[in-house]
């Protein structure tokens, strides 16, 4: 990661303060009508969640936890900064300069190849908010934040070559995980479960115990499902199951985006409120994905494709090998317990929940990366984690035990964090 002290000089304290009484016109703040001088908190919140997505869209990590970590820093850096405002100062003022100075800092130093967007962004943001202290205090905290921030994550082990090193499969026998078809690959984040969390006080925290064991009634049930629903060729699933595990198929952290955002569109709070909910719902995300790291590493369970299609017999006289058997969709490089889509799901949920309610209070319309030009129109959360739980099992790739295990998880993970937040948003 590159130090905050390495950062494109425009980005210093001095240069930024002395740019922000500056409007995009090149007119002085200063001479701001009173009614565009008034802040609208999502307006501002959306504005930098917009630039976010897009500067992390243009230039994203290899491994999604490593973007996960961008959204993390940048928001924590921003509600850490909001969150107290100085006596004497207005605070509307203050809050909008210091979430945009915090976000842009971060992203500077994260996204270093996006830094004439998030000047532009930056220009704009601090535009309408009137010159004086309580402009300047705000982005001189916004900055401060974010440096130390920064500082405190370098080196935390969520870099892409940490996330996913060189690993070795155990050696094969039953249960145990393999690479799979068609590309063999190596395993993938084998890593994670080492990197340095935000708020769990180990990976390890909330393992799971292992998933159910060859032989086992619920096992058996796993198999048969996926065997029979999860299946390329000859499959029991219906269209309708079909396009659940299209739409879903994607990267969790892409799918979630609009989510979130819906989220804050239809918040009613403060930017206080606002920028923490973002804030915490990427920590958890972050923190979560360490966890699902931790707990497919400890027991390395195999995928259905290996289980129904591979080399090794499991043992069980209840169940029968298919050497001709192939997912719907390609399996990920990774062990089967418990499902990173779900886990990564499941935080969302949580978080989602805790801090907004069962839905956002009106319905929103997703998209999805895998399914080009189709949306799915929702008015609660759960529904979401639902469908994630099933389209997994569509697709051949996950075990439903390992579906309700990675919601399991992550639930219990986010509400740590949330439980955490009043240290991690100090």
């Amino acid at each position: 990661m590159s130090s905050p002290t390495n950062t494109h000089a425009s980005i210093t304290r001095r240069t930024i303060l002395a740019t922000a009484p500056i409007a995009a016109t090149g007119i002085a703040v200063g001479t701001a009508s009173s009614a565009s001088a008034q802040s609208d908190p999502t307006a501002a919140v959306l504005h930098w969640f917009d630039a976010t997505d897009a500067a992390v869209t243009a230039a994203p990590a290899s491994t999604q936890v490593t973007n996960s970590r961008t959204w993390a820093i940048a928001w924590l850096a921003a509600a850490r900064a909001v969150r107290r405002v100085p006596h004497g100062l207005n605070a509307s003022h203050y809050r909008d300069a210091a979430l945009a100075a915090a976000v842009h800092r971060a992203l500077y130093a994260l996204a270093p190849s996006q830094t004439a967007a998030l000047d532009a962004a930056l220009e704009e943001a601090l535009a309408p908010i009137p010159d004086g202290r309580a402009k300047r205090k705000g982005v001189a905290a916004g900055v401060d934040r974010a440096d130390a921030l920064l500082n405190d994550r370098v080196g935390d082990g969520l870099d892409p070559a940490s996330v996913s090193p060189a690993y070795t499969p155990p050696t094969a026998a039953p249960g145990v995980w393999q690479p799979t078809p068609p590309a063999f690959g190596p395993a993938q984040q084998a890593g994670t479960r080492f990197a340095v969390p935000f708020a769990l006080d180990s990976a390890d925290q909330f393992r799971l115990e292992p998933p159910p064991a060859i032989g086992t009634p619920q096992y058996r049930a796993d198999l048969e499902e996926v065997k029979a629903y999860g299946s390329l060729n000859g499959s029991a699933r219906t269209q309708a199951q079909t396009d659940t595990a299209q739409f879903w198929l994607g990267s969790s952290f892409t799918l979630y985006n609009p989510v979130l955002r819906a989220a804050l569109e239809h918040h009613t709070g403060s930017l206080r409120d606002q920028v923490e909910l973002v804030a915490l719902f990427h920590v958890a995300s972050v923190d979560t994905q360490i966890a699902t790291s931790d707990s497919k590493y400890a027991h390395v369970w195999w995928r259905p494709v290996t289980a129904i299609a591979g080399e090794v017999e499991d043992g069980d006289p209840a169940t029968e090998r298919d050497p001709s058997w192939a997912p719907l969709h390609a399996t990920p490089s990774h062990p089967d317990y418990p499902s990173g889509h779900n886990t990564y799901s499941g935080s969302a949920e949580e978080v989602l929940t805790q801090l907004v309610g069962d839905g956002p209070g009106a319905a929103f319309t997703i998209p999805s990366p895998t399914a080009p030009g189709v949306t799915r129109t929702y008015t609660t959360w759960h529904p979401l984690t639902t469908e994630n739980v099933d389209a997994r099992v569509w697709s051949g790739i996950h075990s439903r035990s390992a579906d309700l295990a990675g919601v399991e998880l992550s639930r219990a993970v986010a509400a740590h964090v949330l439980s955490r937040a009043g240290d991690l948003l100090a």
